[in-house]
């Protein structure tokens, strides 16, 4: 399945300014079939070691971080001969092992000429625990998140629909009104998928959305089961109740988080150590209200006011045992739900594309769902399930602050009237 982050990868590749890369991202988002994919089609051979499944490798690192040391137990180890440029050494699940971690310092200092690329679907949490010593300054960094909807329709075998997606957004031409309809249905259809590599690649083999939701399922569990593992005993419960929060609050007309919906009496205090594991381990994502709208925009968060959102739609819909039919069919039994989880796609596509995510209200009378930078200019995003033309909350927002232009995200088709553009729910991977 192709990945977008591929072409950043082989910009990394190709940079004389290479450094070790470190790949992040959640788990069972693809990270190791799309290095590997990488590497066969960019190099002679690859020298793999996984941490997790072999944690013997970890004695490579044991005595000496010299790489002049270590690259010979890595061909060893591996039974790969490393050349240099032509040989892909790829440090799998790297949290497992410090020191291999730390080493990537000198490679960069002293043996620049490899090519190395680490991957860790828990690096986040595990570098902020005192015993990392992270290599700041000393690596490049990705992160991979699940598949968006144009790597979904190219998966479905639909490049075509990509393109012209991006020709209607380009130009603000409405789409034709068959492909706009056919478009719609996928779009509703990748809702009940989502973007996880393995429930993409059995709805393409299958079709079967019961198959798909018990691998949704499992995926869910597993990260139950990391909140587990990884995490201090005192934070374990915490941790869970915030993950079990979020798609109840998600229901909510205003989707703003609030910890007493957690459980009575619920302070910051007690389950913000929670809520930043959480979005370490890229299960969720935090979005930050802002107090006025001035560049830079991150200057002007408000810390104590955010909403949080899961990190693929798919997972939201199996987390919340939303019948795919219902939502297939768009039912008016969900119409609590609609909001919260469309607002959940949008950010997932927002968050895919790069874009810093913020939101803002005035005082209960207005409320942004998204507002971003775009090539220097900050945008408002109001985001709609249906067809709903009514935006009051976007033109209060227009006569505050007068955007160079604003976006509509809804069901309608594409458009521009009033510096305002239209797009439906299936171009928010455009934005």
């Amino acid at each position: 399945m192709l990945r977008k982050i591929t072409a950043k990868l082989n910009q990394w590749n190709e940079s004389l300014y290479r450094k070790p890369l470190i790949l992040q991202g959640a788990r069972q988002v693809g990270k190791t079939y799309t290095v590997l994919e990488f590497a066969r089609e960019r190099y002679d051979n690859v020298a793999y070691i996984n941490f997790e499944f072999d944690r013997s490798a970890m004695d490579i690192f044991a005595n000496s971080l010299d790489p002049k040391e270590i690259v010979p137990k890595i061909e060893i180890f591996t039974k790969q001969t490393i050349t240099k440029g032509r040989t892909l050494i790829f440090l799998d699940e790297i949290q497992k092992c410090p020191p291999a971690l730390t080493s990537l310092k000198y490679f960069d200092e002293f043996a620049s000429e490899y090519h190395i690329i680490a991957a860790g679907s828990l690096l986040g949490v595990a570098v902020s625990r005192e015993e990392f010593s992270f290599p700041v300054g000393k690596v490049n960094r990705l992160t991979l998140y699940p598949m968006d909807f144009e790597e979904f329709l190219i998966a479905v075998g639909k490049p075509e629909l990509s393109d012209m997606i991006r020709d209607c957004f380009a130009a603000n031409a409405p789409m034709d009104t068959v492909y706009h309809n056919a478009l719609l249905e996928l779009y509703r259809q990748y809702l009940v998928v989502g973007g996880m590599p393995d429930c993409v690649s059995k709805f393409v083999e299958t079709g079967d959305n019961t198959l798909i939701r018990a691998t949704q399922r499992l995926i869910l569990e597993d990260y139950l089961d990391d909140m587990s593992k990884y995490n201090s005993k005192n934070e374990i419960k915490k941790t869970r109740l915030v993950y079990s929060s979020v798609t109840a609050q998600l229901s909510k007309k205003n989707t703003r988080f609030q910890y007493k919906l957690i459980k009575s009496g619920g302070r910051a205090s007690e389950f913000e150590n929670a809520i930043e594991w959480l979005i370490l381990s890229g299960i969720v994502t935090r979005v930050n209200a802002l107090e006025t709208i001035k560049k830079p925009l991150d200057n002007y968060k408000n810390i104590d006011s955010f909403k949080i959102f899961i990190s693929d739609v798919g997972l939201l819909c199996a987390k919340n045992n939303l019948p795919a039919n219902d939502v297939l069919w768009d039912s008016s039994e969900l119409n609590d739900f609609k909001g919260g989880m469309t607002e959940n796609y949008v950010c997932n596509q927002l968050v895919s594309s790069g874009h810093e995510c913020y939101t803002w209200h005035s005082n209960g009378e207005a409320e942004m769902d998204f507002v971003i930078q775009r090539e220097g200019t900050v945008i408002p995003i109001e985001v709609k399930s249906a067809d709903n033309s009514k935006a009051k909350s976007l033109k209060t927002y227009i006569n505050k602050f007068k955007p160079e232009y604003a976006i509509k995200v809804s069901s309608n088709n594409f458009g521009y009237e009033d510096g305002i553009k239209t797009i439906p729910l299936y171009a928010a991977f455009c934005i």
